[in-house]
């Protein structure tokens, strides 16, 4: 495409909250920033000048700052920022107490509820209360089993409020998948839920429970919240309370709002852990906050009053990433449950009812709307839509297609990409920015981005890794239990010394946007070519009849050969002929390396929690060689359909 899909109205660019930061630049320090790319340049060329303007933009409130902002610039890891600031970050989500909206809520059973800022300031108040009671410090954890519900967002802001880190995972996780988890962080305190909703179905999570709270030692409290029943049987849970028994002690309106350092632990995130046990990320209080001021305010546009919706479970750092909107003065949109139940318009019914402003969801639910040919944009009226975001996998050009000519227009459609490593982005969209066709817009501000080829050297309009060349705010403080930060540096620095490598393989365009084209370690090797799983999925995936794929390399003769596997429209029966069409579209519009040599039919594609195919596993199995930690899938007994395929025994 030689024209963008969509370019930004001059009201939209002057409306845009990073116009109003561009004049701050331009006056603080005597610049004539004009561009996109202008401001990007000097973001990475100045970082401490520039990541001191979005402390101050984003009206960062702390006990103190300091005058220093960035020490040991020169390492990375290592480098600190803010290290004289002392602030709290649940007050930083907390600023509003008026009677707007703070939080919506709908569920897939059609329950709906309402928090204003007032509220959700009390009810966080008698949260931290009733946590202290229990003789929380800061640094201690706190765990949630929970559904994206209000209550998981109080349960978190209670928690960092009094210095306590948080970590949480969703209730479809098996009990193993959770135990690996938390069992390496050993929490004081667990809020759960006795079951949740998905799929027109009650799912009851007390047995599960039962065994979570036994294998966790550790464990002072269990707070359950009633949300599949009124009144949960808990007789058989250690330790267990209902919610409202907790929080029922009677406390003043104020919370004492504990002031920590900047790098003060405020998350654990867990890697997917489809290869092994999950490592545990430890995110850092400051940084977060900072990452995200920026990227909701500068890239996302989130403006005071707008209403922000994910589609997301707990256990995906977007739900971190969402509840932070709260800190810019936005209200959160929660769903939970099946965005297909009864029928592919939830989401958008939510939108419709409470004016959803920012709409964010994974590019495979888009393409599975795309592949149910809804039309949001028909069935609709979506007048207050005028953000929409992507992430978990690279959105195919196609899926840009849909968004413009099936839901809305005039939207500024942004794939952003980064992960729960960083709990933020590298690469983001920017509403002052046209849109082409499959590319993520920008590099996140003050994220000296870079593609390197295989000697590290940078490229243009070639694909190489992904790689961040000078630290910033929101890289992880480390790995929990790793105290010499051995398995830290080893994930993200060995590949090349003193740069992170993120494991994505991606091209810098023309434009200086982004194209992904899978994760490096999946990347397809035959004939010594290296090709992008991504570049293969957006021809497959363009076949009417098939839902989903997943495409794999196998070691054969000396060599890699490639193998896709489809999952059909159900009732459907892969024969030679849509063989055939498979491989002359992928031959048609890539090369002829991509095309693959074996095609076969599977009736499921693994996929993580967040709905990631897992390339590896399959890879791995294909191979004889062990999946280590099934209960990481959000489906793992889709594994067994890829062991010993007698199509892949012979040539």
């Amino acid at each position: 495409m030689t024209v963008p899909i969509w370019q930004p109205s001059r009201d939209r660019v002057s409306g845009a909250l990073v116009t109003q930061f561009v004049a701050l630049v331009n006056r603080r320090h005597a610049m004539s920033i004009e561009t996109f790319g202008d401001l990007y340049a000097w973001s990475v060329a100045q970082p401490e000048s520039f990541w001191s303007l979005v402390w101050e933009f984003g009206e960062v409130r702390a006990a103190h700052r300091g005058d220093a902002v960035l020490v040991d610039a020169q390492e990375m890891p290592g480098a600190r920022w803010f290290p004289d600031a002392h602030l709290n970050f649940a007050e930083n989500l907390l600023r509003r107490r008026d009677d707007a909206v703070a939080v919506y809520f709908r569920g897939e059973d059609r329950r709906a509820s309402s928090l204003t800022f007032a509220e959700l300031h009390a009810r966080v108040a008698e949260l931290a209360k009733a946590l202290q009671g229990c003789g929380l410090r800061p640094g201690d954890r706190v765990a949630g089993f929970m559904p994206n519900i209000p209550e998981t967002v109080v349960a978190m802001l209670a928690t960092t409020a009094i210095g306590a880190v948080w970590s949480s995972c969703s209730p479809d996780f098996g009990a193993q998948g959770v135990l690996d988890r938390f069992g390496q962080i050993e929490p004081q305190v667990l809020f759960a839920v006795d079951g949740y909703f998905y799929g027109g179905k009650t799912h009851d999570s007390l047995d599960k429970l039962i065994e979570i709270v036994a294998a966790l030692p550790s464990l002072q409290r269990v707070v359950v919240v009633p949300y599949a029943s009124v009144a949960p049987d808990l007789s058989g849970i250690s330790g267990a309370v209902l919610l409202d028994d907790f929080a029922a002690q009677p406390v003043g309106g104020e919370i004492e709002f504990v002031q920590l350092p900047f790098d003060h632990p405020l998350y654990i995130m867990y890697s997917s852990g489809t290869t092994g046990v999950p490592k545990c990320i430890v995110h850092g209080a400051g940084g977060t906050l900072l990452q995200h001021l920026k990227e909701h305010q500068l890239h996302t546009d989130i403006h005071h009053g707008d209403v922000v919706f994910y589609f997301t479970t707990c256990g995906w750092m977007m739900w971190n990433w969402l509840v932070s909107a709260l800190a810019s003065g936005a209200t959160l949109a929660l769903y939970d449950g099946s965005p297909f139940f009864p029928d592919g318009n939830a989401l958008f019914d939510y939108a419709d009812e409470v004016g959803i402003t920012v709409f964010g969801a994974s590019a495979k639910y888009l393409d599975a709307l795309r592949k149910s040919q809804l039309r949001p944009g028909e069935t609709h009226r979506l007048d207050a839509l005028k953000t929409i975001l992507s992430t978990g996998s690279p959105l195919a050009a196609e899926g840009f297609d849909y968004v413009y000519s099936k839901i809305k227009r005039d939207v500024c459609l942004s794939s952003i990409s980064g992960g729960t490593d960083i709990i933020s982005c590298f690469a983001l969209g920017s509403v002052v920015l046209p849109v082409w066709r499959g590319e993520l817009q920008c590099r996140g501000l003050g994220m000296r981005v870079e593609v390197f080829d295989e000697d590290g050297h940078p490229v243009r309009e070639k694909k190489g890794e992904l790689v961040c060349t000078a630290p910033f705010p929101s890289m992880p403080l480390g790995f929990w239990n790793d105290p010499n930060g051995t398995r830290y540096r080893a994930a993200y620095f060995e590949r090349f010394p003193g740069v992170w490598c993120h494991g994505d393989f991606v091209e810098l365009t023309a434009h200086d946007g982004i194209i992904i084209y899978g994760r490096s370690d999946a990347v397809l090797n035959p004939g010594g070519v290296r090709i992008g799983t991504a570049e293969i999925y957006r021809q497959v995936e363009q076949i009417d009849e098939v839902l989903e794929s997943l495409v794999i390399g196998q070691r054969w003769d000396n060599d890699v050969r490639v193998v896709l596997f489809v999952r059909l429209r159900e009732g459907l029966r892969l024969d030679e002929a849509l063989i055939d069409r498979i491989r002359t579209q992928v031959r048609r519009n890539t090369t002829p390396r991509h095309v693959p040599a074996k095609v076969i039919q599977v009736a499921d594609i693994p996929r993580t929690k967040s709905g990631k195919i897992v390339e590896l596993a399959v890879r791995n199995l294909v191979h004889g060689e062990p999946v280590k930690n099934r209960e990481a899938l959000a489906n793992p007994q889709a594994l067994d359909l890829f062991i010993d395929i007698p199509e892949l025994r012979r040539g």
